[in-house]
């Protein structure tokens, strides 16, 4: 079947709106991870990376200033990250800064985020930036799951205490439940009272015949004596002390 005009010029047309809109894709995606912009290099090391992947990218003041350029395990507990940043921002970023892994979004792609520094002098192609150790959501929900298995316990053990005193088990659910108990209970609380009252009173009595009797003219002489050899005793302890009576 020999091929028409039109359909040659259809054909061009459709290889070249292809090729332009590869071209334009690259661009965009170029533009994006900061392809056609001049660019520095610094890096970061964690202990863990929480699932961070080449490409991803490098966030400051909630602006996209570059991308992670490489990942790379240096020790057993350690693992060093290299970002490749727009030249543009060089200015802003300070030794001082830090780098953290975050999260675009709530449940986004992972992103490296810098943070200003108090100050210092202008971060250098090749500078090592503090980081800030992740955290990791598995200790987080290992946490969170034992904390709710430890309260379904403590619901459990309540419930069956509940369940106890309303059945009238043990002396608290006895006490509750049992209307005899609780009125000797009441009653045994009440005669104590009337007994405190009455060792007050008997007190009080006790002291104010004693205090008579000091008055007694038959019981004078004894209470004296008491009080002569009370003022003795002191007067020694005085002496012993070396103190004057």
């Amino acid at each position: 079947m020999k091929t028409t005009k039109s359909q040659k010029i259809k054909i061009g047309l459709f290889t070249i709106v292809g090729i332009l809109v590869l071209i334009l894709g690259i661009f965009f995606i170029g533009n994006q991870k900061s392809f056609f912009n001049p660019t520095f290099k610094v890096s970061g090391v964690f202990k863990n990376v929480n699932g961070l992947q080449i490409g991803n990218n490098v966030r400051f003041a909630g602006i996209n200033i570059g991308v992670v350029d490489d990942i790379e395990i240096v020790t057993d507990s350690s693992v060093k990250v290299t970002l490749q940043v727009n030249e543009s921002v060089k200015k802003f970023i300070k030794k001082s800064a830090r780098i953290s892994i975050g999260t675009d979004g709530l449940m986004g792609d992972k992103l490296v985020v810098i943070a200003p520094g108090p100050g210092g002098d202008e971060v250098k192609d090749g500078d090592q930036i503090a980081s800030v150790t992740p955290i990791d959501p598995d200790k987080i929900i290992a946490k969170l799951t034992k904390l709710e298995d430890n309260a379904g316990a403590l619901i459990d053990n309540l419930t069956q205490v509940v369940a106890k005193i309303n059945n009238g088990k043990g002396s608290l659910g006895r006490l509750l439940n049992n209307d005899k108990m609780a009125k000797e209970m009441e009653n045994t609380v009440v005669q104590a009272k009337s007994t405190i009252a009455n060792v007050h009173n008997t007190s009080a009595t006790l002291n104010e015949d004693l205090k008579a009797a000091q008055h007694n003219f038959l019981l004078k002489g004894f209470f004296k004596k008491k009080q002569k050899a009370a003022k003795a005793k002191q007067d020694s302890i005085k002496k012993a002390e070396g103190v004057k009576p």
